[in-house]
């Protein structure tokens, strides 16, 4: 059975899709955008504010759905200039510390909203 994650502690859905699914023990999250969740406002400054929204919103929907930033497992991130992966990588090396999932950055030319990056992620149940 596919459940559906909604958190009100992350940016609501703007299409036909959730939060994120749990099938079995793990979580499947959206691509998430940099939106603050309770305003909606859009974070269109830097690089590093936009990855510190993302990943705060991909992790508040990794804990709805019963993980932790220790269970991601594995973060696909869009990234709008592949001149950007440095800074993006210092930031998520920030946030995510000692855990080390597994990644793919992959360049775009553009994203919704002319947003910097994007991400989505596998994470794991806290058994």
């Amino acid at each position: 059975m596919i459940r559906k994650v909604q958190t009100p502690h992350a940016p609501a859905p703007g299409g036909h899709y959730a939060q994120a699914v749990i099938f079995r023990d793990l979580i499947f999250v959206s691509g998430q955008l940099p939106i603050k969740p309770h305003t909606g406002e859009k974070v269109l400054g830097d690089i590093e504010e936009q990855a510190q929204q993302v990943i705060a919103n991909v992790l508040e929907i990794v804990q709805a759905g019963g993980g932790d930033l220790t269970t991601v497992l594995k973060c696909t991130v869009f990234i709008s200039d592949i001149s950007l992966w440095g800074r993006f990588n210092a930031v998520f090396a920030a946030q995510f510390g000692e855990h080390k999932p597994a990644r793919a950055v992959v360049p775009t030319r553009e994203l919704h909203h002319g947003f910097l990056v994007e991400m989505d992620a596998i994470a794991a149940k806290i058994s």
